[in-house]
């Protein structure tokens, strides 16, 4: 026996029904909603705008102080050769005149040059043992100039070593005659021994310059 679905528990039959009831009362609600909710104004927000001021400080230039350069370093005296020499001496016929010194030459162009007579700093001259006298005693007049009764000066280096040796001469300024007076100096110089010069209590190896003048002496 077949059976029949009845009408009213029929889904199918009712679908339409729903479907058009739904759409129409959505349509209501939004239109309801639409129309009922307030206008909003969103209008512009006035924004303060602060002035921000700013301040310019008118600074004064940073001086910088200028120190004084370090004064120089104080130079050390380079003492010149002594003046303090005995008078003129005569013994018999010959006399060493001290008096009369020369300038001292100029410093050495090359350090530790002995050959040729150069100045040499030094704190102590050096003298001879005996003092100056013992140069007299060495000192021999040359007989041809006694003979035609000639004078004369010659001035001469020696160079003293450490030792209080005379290592070398030099005559640094002649005579002006051929009679012999510069070899009786320099042979007079070179027997006597010294008391060496120092620099910094060191003694140092120096030339010196002598002055000797050949006088031949009046005796009653």
């Amino acid at each position: 026996m077949r059976k029949s679905k009845r009408p009213d528990a029929d889904l199918k039959l009712k679908y339409r029904k729903v479907m058009e009831v739904s759409t129409i009362s959505s349509l209501l609600i939004m239109l309801f909603v639409f129309h009922g909710l307030p206008d909003f104004d969103l209008g512009s927000a006035e924004i303060d705008a602060k002035q921000i001021e700013i301040e310019v400080a008118d600074i004064p230039p940073t001086e910088q102080i200028k120190r004084a350069p370090p004064p120089p370093r104080p130079s050390v005296p380079i003492p010149t050769e002594s003046e303090d020499v005995p008078e003129d001496m005569t013994i018999e016929s010959t006399e060493l005149d001290l008096t009369e010194l020369p300038p001292p030459p100029e410093p050495p162009s090359d350090e530790g040059e002995y050959e040729t007579y150069t100045f040499i700093p030094y704190d102590e001259p050096p003298t001879p043992i005996g003092g100056y006298g013992a140069i007299l005693e060495h000192l021999k007049y040359p007989e041809m100039a006694r003979k035609i009764g000639l004078e004369g000066k010659v001035v001469v280096g020696v160079l003293v070593d450490e030792k209080g040796n005379s290592v070398r001469t030099q005559i640094l300024r002649d005579s002006g005659v051929n009679v012999g007076f510069e070899a009786a100096a320099e042979a007079a110089v070179m027997q006597v021994k010294w008391k060496p010069a120092k620099q910094r209590e060191r003694p140092v190896k120096v030339w010196v310059s002598i002055p000797v003048r050949f006088s031949l002496a009046d005796k009653a």
